[in-house]
Protein backbone atom coordinates (compact mmCIF):
# COMPACT_ATOMS: atom_id res chain seq x y z
CA UNK A 1 0.00 0.00 0.00
CA UNK A 2 1.24 3.35 -0.78
CA UNK A 3 1.48 5.43 2.16
CA UNK A 4 3.24 8.88 0.61
CA UNK A 5 1.04 12.04 0.38
CA UNK A 6 -1.54 12.37 -2.13
CA UNK A 7 -0.43 14.54 -5.39
CA UNK A 8 -2.42 15.34 -8.21
CA UNK A 9 0.16 12.76 -10.43
CA UNK A 10 -2.34 10.23 -7.69
CA UNK A 11 -5.52 12.09 -9.37
CA UNK A 12 -3.78 11.76 -12.87
CA UNK A 13 -2.30 8.01 -12.84
CA UNK A 14 -5.71 6.08 -12.03
CA UNK A 15 -9.32 5.97 -12.39
CA UNK A 16 -10.27 5.95 -8.31
CA UNK A 17 -12.40 3.01 -7.52
CA UNK A 18 -15.13 2.78 -4.75
CA UNK A 19 -15.45 -0.81 -3.93
CA UNK A 20 -18.30 -2.56 -1.82
CA UNK A 21 -16.65 -3.77 0.88
CA UNK A 22 -17.34 -7.55 1.26
CA UNK A 23 -18.96 -9.34 4.41
CA UNK A 24 -20.35 -12.89 5.41
CA UNK A 25 -23.91 -13.71 6.43
CA UNK A 26 -23.22 -13.04 9.66
CA UNK A 27 -22.16 -9.20 9.07
CA UNK A 28 -18.49 -9.93 9.76
CA UNK A 29 -15.69 -8.84 7.15
CA UNK A 30 -14.88 -11.44 4.49
CA UNK A 31 -11.10 -11.29 4.06
CA UNK A 32 -11.22 -13.58 1.14
CA UNK A 33 -13.64 -11.83 -1.14
CA UNK A 34 -12.02 -8.24 -0.27
CA UNK A 35 -8.57 -9.74 -1.56
CA UNK A 36 -10.08 -10.89 -4.69
CA UNK A 37 -12.13 -7.41 -5.32
CA UNK A 38 -8.49 -6.12 -5.06
CA UNK A 39 -7.10 -8.24 -7.43
CA UNK A 40 -9.66 -7.84 -9.55
CA UNK A 41 -8.87 -3.83 -9.53
CA UNK A 42 -5.54 -4.22 -9.60
CA UNK A 43 -5.36 -6.86 -12.37
CA UNK A 44 -7.44 -3.87 -14.69
CA UNK A 45 -4.37 -1.13 -13.96
CA UNK A 46 -6.59 0.51 -11.52
CA UNK A 47 -3.97 1.61 -8.27
CA UNK A 48 -6.21 4.05 -6.64
CA UNK A 49 -8.76 2.57 -3.97
CA UNK A 50 -11.70 4.93 -1.93
CA UNK A 51 -14.29 3.61 0.60
CA UNK A 52 -16.47 5.47 1.35
CA UNK A 53 -19.94 4.97 0.33
CA UNK A 54 -20.22 2.09 -1.21
CA UNK A 55 -18.26 -0.16 1.77
CA UNK A 56 -21.22 1.39 3.71
CA UNK A 57 -18.33 2.83 6.04
CA UNK A 58 -21.35 5.46 6.89
CA UNK A 59 -22.73 2.43 9.33
CA UNK A 60 -19.48 1.08 10.40
CA UNK A 61 -18.95 0.57 14.21
CA UNK A 62 -16.28 2.03 16.25
CA UNK A 63 -15.74 -1.56 16.98
CA UNK A 64 -15.01 -2.57 13.85
CA UNK A 65 -13.13 0.53 12.59
CA UNK A 66 -9.94 -0.43 13.29
CA UNK A 67 -9.98 -4.33 12.18
CA UNK A 68 -11.48 -3.22 8.66
CA UNK A 69 -8.59 -0.76 8.42
CA UNK A 70 -5.84 -3.70 8.91
CA UNK A 71 -8.04 -5.54 6.12
CA UNK A 72 -7.30 -2.96 3.93
CA UNK A 73 -4.38 -2.46 4.25
CA UNK A 74 -2.86 -5.82 4.62
CA UNK A 75 -4.91 -6.51 1.29
CA UNK A 76 -4.09 -3.98 -0.85
CA UNK A 77 -1.04 -4.76 -3.46
CA UNK A 78 1.92 -2.67 -2.78
CA UNK A 79 1.47 0.16 -5.15
CA UNK A 80 -1.81 0.75 -4.77
CA UNK A 81 -3.54 3.44 -2.74
CA UNK A 82 -6.04 3.12 -0.18
CA UNK A 83 -8.50 6.05 0.89
CA UNK A 84 -10.70 4.84 4.20
CA UNK A 85 -13.50 6.89 5.38
CA UNK A 86 -15.03 8.94 8.69
CA UNK A 87 -18.06 9.79 9.96
CA UNK A 88 -20.38 11.42 8.91
CA UNK A 89 -21.39 12.29 12.61
CA UNK A 90 -18.65 14.77 14.19
CA UNK A 91 -18.56 12.80 17.13
CA UNK A 92 -17.68 9.74 15.24
CA UNK A 93 -15.38 10.92 13.07
CA UNK A 94 -13.20 12.36 16.17
CA UNK A 95 -13.51 8.83 18.04
CA UNK A 96 -11.56 6.99 14.61
CA UNK A 97 -9.16 9.28 14.80
CA UNK A 98 -6.67 7.61 17.37
CA UNK A 99 -7.43 4.41 15.55
CA UNK A 100 -6.46 6.09 12.05
CA UNK A 101 -3.30 7.67 13.56
CA UNK A 102 -2.33 3.73 14.22
CA UNK A 103 -2.68 3.25 10.11
CA UNK A 104 -0.45 4.67 7.58
CA UNK A 105 -3.60 5.84 5.58
CA UNK A 106 -2.02 8.97 3.94
CA UNK A 107 -5.33 10.78 3.74
CA UNK A 108 -9.14 9.62 4.17
CA UNK A 109 -12.30 11.02 2.64
CA UNK A 110 -14.83 12.75 5.53
CA UNK A 111 -18.20 11.41 4.76
CA UNK A 112 -21.07 14.00 4.25
CA UNK A 113 -23.53 14.37 6.90
CA UNK A 114 -26.99 15.40 5.89
CA UNK A 115 -29.70 17.66 7.55
CA UNK A 116 -28.32 18.64 10.83
CA UNK A 117 -25.38 20.74 9.94
CA UNK A 118 -24.66 24.41 8.81
CA UNK A 119 -22.22 25.42 6.70
CA UNK A 120 -19.67 26.51 9.02
CA UNK A 121 -20.34 23.89 11.47
CA UNK A 122 -18.75 21.64 8.98
CA UNK A 123 -15.68 23.56 7.90
CA UNK A 124 -15.26 23.43 11.68
CA UNK A 125 -15.75 19.95 12.38
CA UNK A 126 -13.71 19.00 8.91
CA UNK A 127 -11.04 21.61 10.55
CA UNK A 128 -11.01 19.91 13.74
CA UNK A 129 -10.81 16.39 11.83
CA UNK A 130 -7.93 17.27 9.99
CA UNK A 131 -6.57 19.05 12.62
CA UNK A 132 -6.11 15.98 14.60
CA UNK A 133 -5.53 13.25 12.40
CA UNK A 134 -2.42 15.65 11.77
CA UNK A 135 -3.04 14.82 7.48
CA UNK A 136 -4.82 16.56 4.20
CA UNK A 137 -7.83 14.92 4.16
CA UNK A 138 -10.68 14.65 1.14
CA UNK A 139 -13.84 16.51 1.11
CA UNK A 140 -16.46 15.14 -0.44
CA UNK A 141 -19.39 17.54 -2.08
CA UNK A 142 -22.26 15.69 -2.60
CA UNK A 143 -25.28 18.32 -2.21
CA UNK A 144 -25.30 22.28 -2.62
CA UNK A 145 -26.53 22.50 0.73
CA UNK A 146 -23.09 20.78 2.81
CA UNK A 147 -20.93 23.81 1.82
CA UNK A 148 -20.99 26.83 -0.43
CA UNK A 149 -18.16 27.09 -2.57
CA UNK A 150 -15.87 30.02 -1.10
CA UNK A 151 -15.92 27.81 2.40
CA UNK A 152 -14.47 24.72 0.54
CA UNK A 153 -12.18 27.29 -0.86
CA UNK A 154 -11.11 28.55 1.94
CA UNK A 155 -10.58 24.94 3.78
CA UNK A 156 -8.26 24.01 -0.02
CA UNK A 157 -6.45 27.15 0.85
CA UNK A 158 -5.57 26.55 4.32
CA UNK A 159 -3.88 23.25 3.02
CA UNK A 160 -6.46 21.03 4.59
CA UNK A 161 -8.03 19.18 2.07
CA UNK A 162 -5.62 16.15 0.05
CA UNK A 163 -8.23 16.55 -2.88
CA UNK A 164 -12.24 17.21 -3.39
CA UNK A 165 -15.03 14.61 -4.45
CA UNK A 166 -17.46 16.30 -6.59
CA UNK A 167 -20.54 14.62 -6.72
CA UNK A 168 -23.10 17.03 -7.48
CA UNK A 169 -26.09 15.10 -9.78
CA UNK A 170 -27.27 17.53 -12.40
CA UNK A 171 -29.89 16.76 -14.85
CA UNK A 172 -27.04 18.28 -17.23
CA UNK A 173 -23.44 18.27 -15.63
CA UNK A 174 -22.34 21.05 -18.54
CA UNK A 175 -24.48 23.03 -16.52
CA UNK A 176 -23.58 23.49 -13.25
CA UNK A 177 -23.55 26.85 -11.46
CA UNK A 178 -21.85 25.52 -8.43
CA UNK A 179 -18.93 23.98 -9.58
CA UNK A 180 -18.09 27.18 -12.46
CA UNK A 181 -18.12 29.29 -8.78
CA UNK A 182 -15.61 26.29 -7.06
CA UNK A 183 -13.29 26.10 -9.76
CA UNK A 184 -12.87 30.06 -10.17
CA UNK A 185 -11.97 30.18 -7.07
CA UNK A 186 -9.64 27.04 -6.23
CA UNK A 187 -8.87 25.60 -10.05
CA UNK A 188 -9.44 22.11 -10.74
CA UNK A 189 -5.87 20.35 -9.72
CA UNK A 190 -7.17 19.02 -7.24
CA UNK A 191 -11.05 18.28 -7.75
CA UNK A 192 -11.89 14.84 -9.07
CA UNK A 193 -15.44 13.89 -10.51
CA UNK A 194 -17.12 11.66 -8.16
CA UNK A 195 -20.18 10.01 -10.06
CA UNK A 196 -18.69 7.05 -12.17
CA UNK A 197 -17.82 7.54 -16.16
CA UNK A 198 -21.20 9.13 -16.95
CA UNK A 199 -20.67 12.78 -16.19
CA UNK A 200 -16.42 12.21 -16.71
CA UNK A 201 -16.09 13.50 -20.14
CA UNK A 202 -18.33 16.68 -19.50
CA UNK A 203 -16.53 17.47 -15.97
CA UNK A 204 -13.03 16.72 -17.59
CA UNK A 205 -13.11 18.30 -20.70
CA UNK A 206 -15.17 21.12 -20.06
CA UNK A 207 -14.42 22.12 -16.73
CA UNK A 208 -10.96 21.26 -16.21
CA UNK A 209 -11.18 18.14 -13.40
CA UNK A 210 -8.18 16.15 -12.93
CA UNK A 211 -9.81 12.98 -12.77
CA UNK A 212 -12.62 10.65 -11.82
CA UNK A 213 -13.78 7.98 -9.67
CA UNK A 214 -16.14 5.07 -10.32
CA UNK A 215 -17.69 2.33 -8.89
CA UNK A 216 -18.36 0.23 -12.29
CA UNK A 217 -14.91 0.38 -12.49
CA UNK A 218 -15.11 -2.76 -9.65
CA UNK A 219 -16.47 -4.68 -13.11
CA UNK A 220 -14.60 -3.81 -15.52
CA UNK A 221 -11.54 -1.84 -14.40
CA UNK A 222 -9.33 -2.17 -17.88
CA UNK A 223 -11.72 -0.71 -19.82
CA UNK A 224 -12.79 2.17 -17.08
CA UNK A 225 -8.74 2.88 -17.28
CA UNK A 226 -8.82 2.99 -20.85
CA UNK A 227 -11.65 5.89 -20.99
CA UNK A 228 -9.27 7.63 -18.40
CA UNK A 229 -6.45 7.65 -20.76
CA UNK A 230 -9.17 8.35 -24.04
CA UNK A 231 -9.64 11.45 -22.17
CA UNK A 232 -6.98 12.65 -21.47
CA UNK A 233 -5.75 12.10 -24.73
CA UNK A 234 -8.19 13.64 -25.84
CA UNK A 235 -9.84 10.59 -28.28
CA UNK A 236 -13.54 11.84 -27.25
CA UNK A 237 -14.94 9.38 -30.04
CA UNK A 238 -13.74 6.13 -27.94
CA UNK A 239 -14.19 7.59 -24.20
CA UNK A 240 -17.90 8.60 -25.55
CA UNK A 241 -17.84 4.78 -26.85
CA UNK A 242 -16.73 3.14 -23.45
CA UNK A 243 -18.93 5.53 -21.33
CA UNK A 244 -21.78 4.04 -23.51
CA UNK A 245 -20.93 0.25 -22.28
CA UNK A 246 -21.16 1.54 -18.37
CA UNK A 247 -24.81 3.19 -19.07
CA UNK A 248 -26.52 0.11 -18.41
CA UNK A 249 -25.44 -1.12 -15.15
CA UNK A 250 -25.33 2.64 -14.12
CA UNK A 251 -28.85 2.85 -15.31
CA UNK A 252 -29.75 0.21 -12.93
CA UNK A 253 -28.11 1.92 -10.23
CA UNK A 254 -29.48 5.55 -10.75
CA UNK A 255 -32.94 3.81 -10.54
CA UNK A 256 -32.82 1.41 -7.53
CA UNK A 257 -29.80 2.36 -5.88
CA UNK A 258 -26.01 3.01 -6.75
CA UNK A 259 -24.70 1.40 -4.01
CA UNK A 260 -26.80 -1.59 -3.32
CA UNK A 261 -26.81 -2.44 -7.09
CA UNK A 262 -22.99 -2.12 -7.54
CA UNK A 263 -22.84 -4.53 -4.15
CA UNK A 264 -25.25 -7.07 -5.89
CA UNK A 265 -23.39 -6.42 -9.46
CA UNK A 266 -19.79 -7.81 -7.98
CA UNK A 267 -21.11 -10.44 -6.72
CA UNK A 268 -23.30 -11.62 -9.50
CA UNK A 269 -20.46 -10.71 -12.46
CA UNK A 270 -18.42 -13.42 -10.39
CA UNK A 271 -15.58 -11.53 -8.92
CA UNK A 272 -16.26 -11.65 -5.14
CA UNK A 273 -19.52 -12.78 -3.16
CA UNK A 274 -19.83 -9.23 -1.60
CA UNK A 275 -22.41 -11.05 0.84
CA UNK A 276 -24.90 -9.01 3.37
CA UNK A 277 -25.05 -5.18 3.45
CA UNK A 278 -24.45 -3.53 6.93
CA UNK A 279 -27.41 -1.92 8.39
CA UNK A 280 -29.06 0.33 7.80
CA UNK A 281 -28.72 -0.69 4.24
CA UNK A 282 -30.81 -3.70 2.71
CA UNK A 283 -29.83 -6.01 -0.71
CA UNK A 284 -31.71 -5.71 -3.50
CA UNK A 285 -35.25 -6.75 -4.05
CA UNK A 286 -35.01 -10.54 -5.82
CA UNK A 287 -36.66 -9.40 -9.24
CA UNK A 288 -34.04 -6.82 -9.46
CA UNK A 289 -30.86 -9.33 -9.44
CA UNK A 290 -31.63 -10.68 -13.07
CA UNK A 291 -31.88 -7.14 -15.16
CA UNK A 292 -28.69 -6.15 -12.74
CA UNK A 293 -27.16 -9.48 -13.47
CA UNK A 294 -27.30 -9.32 -17.54
CA UNK A 295 -25.52 -5.97 -17.17
CA UNK A 296 -22.58 -6.68 -14.37
CA UNK A 297 -21.89 -9.60 -16.79
CA UNK A 298 -22.44 -7.90 -20.06
CA UNK A 299 -19.74 -5.00 -18.50
CA UNK A 300 -17.13 -8.11 -17.41
CA UNK A 301 -17.24 -9.01 -20.87
CA UNK A 302 -17.04 -5.74 -22.65
CA UNK A 303 -14.13 -5.30 -20.52
CA UNK A 304 -11.60 -8.13 -21.58
CA UNK A 305 -12.66 -7.18 -25.54
CA UNK A 306 -10.25 -4.67 -27.63
CA UNK A 307 -12.13 -1.68 -29.23
CA UNK A 308 -11.74 -1.24 -32.79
Amino acid sequence: MQTVPVTRQHLLGSVIAVPPLARHADLSLNREANRAIFRHIEAGGVTSFLYGGNANFYHIRLSEFGAALDLLAEEAGENSLVIPSVGPCYGTMMDQVPVLKEHAFPTVMVLPMQGVLTDDGVATGFRHFVEAFGRPSVLYLKDEGYLRPATAAKLVRDGLVSFIKYAIVREDPARDAYLTELLALIGGDLVVSGIGEQPAIVHVRDFGLTGYTSGCVCIAPDLSRRMLLAIQSGAWGEAEVIREIFRPLEDLRNSIHPIRVLHEAVSLAGIADTGELLPLMSRVAESDRAPIAAAAKTLLASGTRVLS
